[in-house]
């Protein structure tokens, strides 16, 4: 294990920038985990981590301990300083132990979709939020879905944000960053379902089985004119108690479980 206890280092000041800078880990095809389920995640997905980063008192935790026995034995760790640790860690708390990653392309992820590599998709426009974008992610990943486009304008899918809203669903999905939405619904061999809260026609009033992909778009503009007129149909999340929307992740959620429940009766 190599020891780290100076600001002044170039790998301490490597994980500030990727910590910091969308720019820095494009640039750089790098990016940073933090804690036991993040890094386990992708190591049972993607295989080891780069390199390991444990503070001081993060080699005296258990579960890390465990970690780094069963899974350290290929990959360079290095140890900082507890307060090292803390200014490089994308989280206010830090777990004690963060692991240095490649950002894997899209064409290398394993399909794990629900059928096929073309059966379930989502577009999503301007969703600028991490947090949003991270929790769409997950319900993506949870119900099946095989591949995600994001739009020019969207939250960096990779940012420590992102990435701990996403809790390991980036490793379960093929992720196409800065995409042109419009290209990647009319390649796309299935039904291509635009939410809009100005559409007529129900969620539930829409069929939902077979090859699939839903749109979103930013919560306050919506969909661009553009996307709307490549979607085959339209459809809206009612909503009988009177707010004007939904927050982006909850309307996804709304909409990928329901297709869940219309494919497992067969609707």
């Amino acid at each position: 294990m190599k020891s780290i206890t100076s600001r002044d280092n170039p790998f301490f000041k490597q994980l500030i920038k990727l910590e910091d800078s969308a720019r820095q880990r494009r640039a750089t095809g790098l990016t940073l985990l933090d804690g036991i389920h993040l890094i386990t995640a992708y190591h049972l997905a993607l295989g080891p981590p780069k390199t390991l980063i444990v503070s001081e008192s993060g080699c005296k935790n258990m579960e890390i301990k465990r970690l780094l026995a069963e899974r350290g034995g290929d990959v360079d760790v290095v140890v900082l300083s507890d307060v090292l640790l803390r200014e490089a860690s994308p989280v206010k708390m830090p777990t004690g132990i963060m692991a240095l990653i490649s950002i894997p392309p899209a064409a290398v992820m394993p399909v794990r979709g629900d059928g096929g590599s073309e059966s379930f998709y989502v577009l999503l426009e301007a969703i600028q939020d991490p947090g949003n974008l991270g929790s769409i992610l997950r319900s993506a990943a949870a119900t099946g879905a095989c591949d995600v486009y994001l739009s020019e304008g969207c939250a960096d899918a990779w940012s420590p944000k992102t990435l701990r809203a996403a809790m390991g669903a980036h490793f379960l999905l093929r992720i196409h960053e800065r995409s042109d939405l419009v290209e990647a619904a009319k390649k796309f061999g299935g039904k291509v379902i635009a939410m809009t809260l100005k559409a007529k026609k129900s969620l539930y009033q829409t069929r939902l089985t077979g090859p699939l992909a839903f749109v979103f778009g930013n919560e306050g503009a919506g969909l661009s004119d553009a996307v709307l007129q490549v979607s085959g149909e339209q459809a809206t999340i009612p909503m009988p108690g009177g707010t004007e929307s939904l927050n982006a992740a909850a309307a996804a959620a709304v909409c990928f479980f329901e297709r869940v429940r219309q494919t497992q009766m067969g609707i």
